[in-house]
């Protein structure tokens, strides 16, 4: 089934930029608005304490299993947002670059911020993400 989410890509603007800078789905698109994903275990423990990429890959696995049961894919998010809670550019870069690949050829639009702190014990990312559906 074809994706309902269509990636815009600005000639406006800097092609820096990893990811699309703008996405659309039509009007007769179901979206799904997806809790941030955190690197959470069966049992709820955070796995890969102190190891930003392994809990940004556990955030991503979480991420499909949530889309797959909304009747979505990866190929049907139309933007996320990866908090890392750093103040480590390096951390974040980390992240960024497991998300970034989970999502391969499908850039969507993206925030990448470091936070303070994040809501479970040794919690160090988690992905936010919306989809759409036909």
């Amino acid at each position: 089934m074809p994706s309902a989410v269509r990636l815009i890509r600005s000639a406006s603007l800097s092609d820096v930029a990893e990811y699309a800078y703008a996405a659309t789905a039509p009007a007769e698109a179901r979206l799904i608005f997806l809790a941030g994903s955190c690197p959470l275990d069966a049992d709820g423990a955070t796995v890969a304490a102190g190891d930003v990429a392994g809990q940004a890959a556990a955030c991503v696995a979480n991420l499909r299993t949530a889309l797959e049961d909304a009747g979505a894919g990866i190929e049907d998010v139309i933007s996320t947002r990866v908090l890392v809670a750093t103040t480590s550019r390096s951390d974040l870069v980390a992240a960024w670059q497991v998300v970034r690949d989970a999502f391969g050829e499908h850039d969507v639009p993206s925030t990448l911020m470091g936070v303070t702190v994040l809501g479970y014990p040794d919690q160090l990312v988690e992905v936010e993400a919306v989809a759409a559906v036909l």
